[in-house]
């Protein structure tokens, strides 16, 4: 399995620079790459080949006197941002055709200097190194500071280094993991039987089907305070001016300091239900929808998307059981003892009755319990499938 491991990097204010060049040399190239396109497209010219738009905007676009400053940074990236504009270009045809799943996507459009985030990416053809010092050795950019926070398992296949809206820089590898590693950091001979249905909410993060109510750390509401004052600050500054950009970063810092610790909330909440469970079932959830209710800010605080894909790669990664539960399950509605549907609640009733055998039910407990047991039927109609078509 293929991850990203990501570290802080601390550049030099010359290292910065050059790094400022290498993004503005990716960013021309792509959008030069895009016009020739358009423009080759309007004029109803036929379509021009990877290979010919490299040879057009690199080899051709060095020596104009325009662009011959794209020799001061590694090809490499450059070439990188050309591949960019293909897997663009192909995202867009595979979404028009039918192809690609989920929500439509744009075609191209063109990177803007005022984007916020930046980033370039280096493959091993760069030959950059990881010194034996702990630097980071990039072409024509030289050794970098890299805050190490762990080990990376394995030797990378690429690099790519990120600039974010709070001024922050940013390195991420992406490294093969060794299977027979994960499956003795956390053997799933010691969690065999131990399964959980997790029911996602606001009140509680998340409710296990143990009865453990996990409570929501609410990140955002916690930092709206703040938040709000800075933006009042950020508004009043002039236009255009040296402290409009200070407030503009102040207040983008504020922004990262809670998406990092909604981050890191995730990561453990998920390492932890993956450590210690054999098999975790979750609710399928109609977040986009969700969202557009008078609960949307308190839904975007809670991040369920991100935290639900850390528990599915890391169950794939640690050979652990993760299986959706459809949307149009009524967990809410039916009783986790004698299955009996007693029609749908209002947010405010936490606690029931069923009429058919008289348990008296929590509400969240509940719903997780029949999380966990759907998501055990369904696992094993997969399973009874998956054996039924082996050859």
């Amino acid at each position: 399995m293929q991850l990203r491991y990501s570290f802080r990097l601390e550049p030099t204010p010359a290292q910065q620079v050059l790094l400022a060049r290498t993004f503005g040399c990716a960013r021309v190239v792509f959008n030069d790459a895009l016009a020739l396109r358009r423009a080759a497209y309007a004029a109803k010219e036929p379509w021009i080949a990877a290979g010919d738009l490299a040879k057009t905007v690199l080899t051709q676009g060095k020596k104009r006197e325009g662009r011959s400053w794209l020799g001061e940074v590694s090809s490499v990236v450059l070439q990188q941002s050309l591949r960019d504009l293909e897997s663009a270009y192909r995202a867009f045809f595979d979404s028009r055709g039918g192809k690609r799943k989920g929500p439509p996507v744009g075609a191209p459009a063109f990177k803007s200097r005022k984007d916020r985030r930046q980033s370039v990416r280096f493959t091993a053809n760069a030959r950059w190194k990881i010194t034996e010092t702990g630097r980071l050795l990039l072409p024509k950019i030289g050794d970098l500071k890299v805050r190490w926070s762990r080990p990376l398992p394995a030797v990378p296949s690429t690099v790519t280094v990120v600039k974010d809206s709070a001024g922050r820089f940013f390195v991420s590898f992406v490294v093969e993991t060794d299977p027979d590693t994960d499956a003795a950091r956390w053997p799933v001979e010691d969690v065999t039987g131990h399964e959980t249905g997790l029911d996602m909410g606001l009140t509680h993060f998340a409710v296990l089907s143990s009865g453990e109510k996990i409570a929501s750390p609410r990140f955002l509401r916690r930092a709206e305070k703040k938040l709000k004052k800075l933006q009042r600050r950020h508004s009043r500054k002039q236009k255009g001016s040296k402290n409009k950009e200070k407030s503009r970063r102040a207040l983008a810092r504020q922004h990262a300091r809670v998406a990092d610790a909604r981050h890191h909330f995730h990561h453990e909440l998920s390492s932890r239900l993956v450590r210690e469970h054999q098999a975790v079932y979750v609710e399928t959830l109609n977040v986009r929808g969700m969202a557009r209710g008078r609960l949307a800010k308190s839904i975007h605080d809670a991040g369920w998307s991100s935290f639900l894909s850390m528990l599915e790669y890391k169950a794939a990664r640690y050979g652990r059981i993760f299986q959706r539960v459809g949307r149009t399950f009524p967990s809410s509605q039916r009783c986790s003892v004698c299955h009996r549907i007693d029609g749908p609640k209002s947010l405010r009733v936490r606690t029931w009755t069923c009429p058919g055998c008289g348990t008296v039910h929590d509400r969240d407990t509940n719903a997780a319990d029949n999380t966990l047991q759907e998501g055990e039927r369904l696992h094993a109609l997969k399973v009874a499938e998956g054996q039924h078509r082996r050859p």
